[in-house]
C-alpha cells in the first residue's frame, strides 16, 4: 500500500534535494574556482604582451586600480630593465549587445602600441569585427597618438573609420580607447608628481 502523502513528508523530502543540491553547487564550485581564475589570469597575461611594449618584469604582480568617473580600471605597468616602457590598461564601454571590454597598449610616449579584446556580446558578422582576427578595425589605432588621432568615428568628426553596419560598436570602441587614454594621462601625471607606478 503506498503511503500517504502529508505536509512533514513534502517538506522532509524537498529540504533532503535542497541540502543534496547545495552540496552538490557547492562542490561544483570549489571543483571549478582554480581552473577558472588561471584560465582569466592567463587571457589576462596574454592580452597584456600582446597589447604592451616590450617589457621584462610583472605587469600582473605590480598591477593597480585607478579611478575615473567612480569607476575603477586595472592597470598594467610595463618596465624594461626597471624603467617603465608603457602601461595596458583594462577598459571597457556599452556596445550594441552589452560590455564591450579592451586591453590597451600605450606606449610611455603615449602612442597606442596596440589594442586586444577582452570579452564582447556584439551581433555575430557584425559588431564582432572589432576582435583582430575577423577585421582590421583595431588596426588604425597602432602607433596613432591620442592627443592628434581624433578617436571618435568619422561619422561624428572623427579620424576613425566605423564598421560597416556597426556604428554603435565602433563608438563604444572608441570610448573604451578613449577612457584608456583618460586612465594613461592620470598615470604619466601621477607619475611625474612621485608616485609609485
Amino acid at each position: 500500500m503506498a503511503k500517504e502523502s502529508t505536509l512533514k513528508n513534502m517538506v522532509t523530502t524537498l529540504s533532503v534535494i535542497t541540502l543534496i543540491s547545495s552540496a552538490l553547487m557547492g562542490g561544483a564550485y570549489v571543483l571549478t574556482k582554480e581552473p577558472i581564475d588561471n584560465a582569466f589570469a592567463q587571457k589576462t597575461n596574454s592580452a597584456i604582451s600582446a597589447v604592451a611594449p616590450k617589457f621584462d618584469n610583472d605587469p600582473s604582480s605590480e598591477a593597480f586600480t585607478m579611478e575615473l568617473s567612480g569607476k575603477g580600471y586595472k592597470v598594467y605597468p610595463a618596465k624594461m630593465g626597471g624603467e617603465l616602457v608603457g602601461y595596458a590598461i583594462e577598459s571597457f564601454s556599452s556596445g550594441f549587445g552589452g560590455r564591450l571590454s579592451l586591453m590597451v597598449g600605450f606606449n610611455i610616449d603615449g602612442s597606442i602600441n596596440s589594442i586586444s579584446v577582452l570579452g564582447h556580446s556584439e551581433t555575430p558578422g557584425l559588431g564582432d569585427k572589432i576582435e583582430p582576427g575577423k577585421s582590421g578595425f583595431g588596426v588604425q589605432f597602432q602607433g596613432k597618438n591620442p592627443q592628434d588621432f581624433k578617436m571618435v568615428v568619422k561619422k561624428d568628426g572623427g579620424d576613425v573609420d566605423a564598421i560597416t553596419a556597426s556604428t554603435i560598436t565602433s563608438r563604444a570602441y572608441c570610448d573604451a580607447v578613449n577612457t584608456a587614454w583618460e586612465i594613461f594621462k592620470l598615470c604619466i601625471e601621477n607619475q611625474t608628481q612621485g608616485g609609485a607606478q
